[in-house]
C-alpha cells in the first residue's frame, strides 16, 4: 500500500504528523495520546472492525508505517520539539509563498477566508476525526484534506511556533499587555499509553478474562518491551491459562529488569513447585493444572480478588 500525498505540507516534502493522527498544529501531549489510543484500537488487527484479512492488513500498515511514527515523533519531548521549530519554519516559509499557493479542497479554501480562523480550524479537525480512519480507501486523501488546514492555520496565524499559546495564538498576541497570572499549578504526570493497556488488563484479569487481558498487555509490550509489570502480569495470564512455557519465559523477563518483582517470583515459584509435583509422579490430573484458576488464588491479592 503506498502512502504518497502531494497536498498540504506534504507537498512542501515535510511529513504532516498532524494531519496523520488529525490533531491541531498546536495540540498538547495529553490531546496527542488520547487520539493516538483511538486511533491505535480502530487499525490493530486484534481489534479494528476490516472484513477481510486484505483490510485487516492494510489497517496494520498504516498503523504501523504512519500512525506509530506520528505519535513517536509527537510524543517524545525531545523529538517533539525539534518538528516544532520545523514546523513553525514551514509556516514561516509559506507565508512568503502564500500567493501562489493554489487550495484544492473547499474547506481549506473556506478556512483560508474565515473571521474566526481558530475556530473553524478546530471545529473541522474534529469532525474530520470521528470517521479518519472509516475508510480504508479514504485515509490518504483525508489526511491530505487535514494537512491543506494546517497548512492555511500556519498561514492564517503567520507561522508563529504552535506551542507559544496552547489557547490559541490570535487570543495570546492581544493579551500581551494583561496583568501576568500565576502559574497554573503542575499538573500530575500522564498516564502512558501501555499504562492504559495494563490498566484494563488489570481489571479484566480481576474478572478472570485472560484472553481479552493478553491482549491488552500484548499491546502494551508492543510499546513499552522493557516493561517489567507488564511481563509478569502477562506472565500471570499465561500461567492461568496453562502455557507454562510462556509464562516462565514472562516471569524470567520480569525478573531480568526487576529482582524484587513479587508477582513474578511468586508465578515462577509456583511453576517450579508443580515442576516438582510432576517429577514425583503425582496424578496428571492434578499436576497439570494450576493451583489457583479463581481470582482469590496465588494472584488474587494482586488483582484486588478475594483474600482467603
Amino acid at each position: 500500500m503506498s502512502f504518497k500525498i502531494d497536498r498540504g505540507l506534504f507537498k512542501y516534502d515535510f511529513t504532516d504528523h498532524h494531519a496523520v493522527l488529525c490533531v491541531p498544529v498546536d495540540a498538547d501531549v495529553k490531546d496527542i495520546r488520547k487520539r493516538y489510543l483511538k486511533i491505535a484500537r480502530c487499525l490493530h488487527p486484534d481489534s479494528c472492525g476490516a472484513a477481510n484479512a486484505e483490510d485487516k492488513q492494510r489497517a496494520s500498515q498504516l498503523l504501523s508505517k504512519l500512525v506509530n511514527p506520528a505519535y513517536e515523533k509527537l510524543s517524545q519531548d525531545r523529538t517533539r520539539a525539534e518538528y516544532i521549530v520545523l514546523l513553525s519554519q514551514m509556516g514561516k516559509r509559506l507565508v512568503q509563498e502564500s500567493a501562489s499557493i493554489e487550495l484544492k479542497s473547499d474547506l481549506a479554501r473556506q478556512l483560508a477566508g474565515a473571521p474566526n480562523v481558530e475556530h473553524l480550524y478546530k471545529t473541522s479537525l474534529h469532525k474530520i476525526a470521528e470517521t479518519q480512519y472509516t475508510s480504508l480507501d479514504e485515509v490518504l486523501s483525508v489526511i491530505a484534506v487535514i494537512s491543506e488546514l494546517n497548512m492555511v492555520y500556519l498561514i492564517r496565524t503567520a507561522g508563529k511556533t504552535p506551542t507559544t499559546s496552547p489557547s490559541g495564538g490570535d487570543k495570546a498576541t492581544k493579551a500581551t499587555n494583561a496583568p501576568t497570572s500565576p502559574p497554573p499549578p503542575t499538573a500530575p504526570p500522564e498516564e502512558s499509553v501501555a499504562e492504559q493497556y495494563i490498566r484494563r488488563a488489570q481489571t479484566l484479569m480481576t474478572k478472570n478474562q485472560f484472553a481479552p487481558a493478553r491482549i491488552e498487555l500484548q499491546d502494551a509490550l508492543k510499546l513499552e518491551p522493557n516493561n517489567g509489570r507488564c511481563h509478569s502480569m502477562i506472565g500471570v495470564v499465561y500461567y492461568k491459562q496453562n502455557q507454562m512455557t510462556m509464562a516462565k519465559v514472562h516471569f524470567d523477563r520480569a525478573l531480568a529488569l526487576n529482582p524484587q518483582d513479587e508477582m513474578a517470583l511468586k508465578g515462577k515459584k509456583a511453576i517450579e513447585a508443580m515442576g516438582a509435583k510432576q517429577s514425583t509422579s503425582t496424578p496428571a490430573s492434578s499436576a497439570t493444572k494450576p493451583a489457583d484458576k479463581s481470582s482469590g488464588g496465588l494472584f488474587g491479592g494482586l488483582f484486588g480478588g478475594k483474600k482467603k
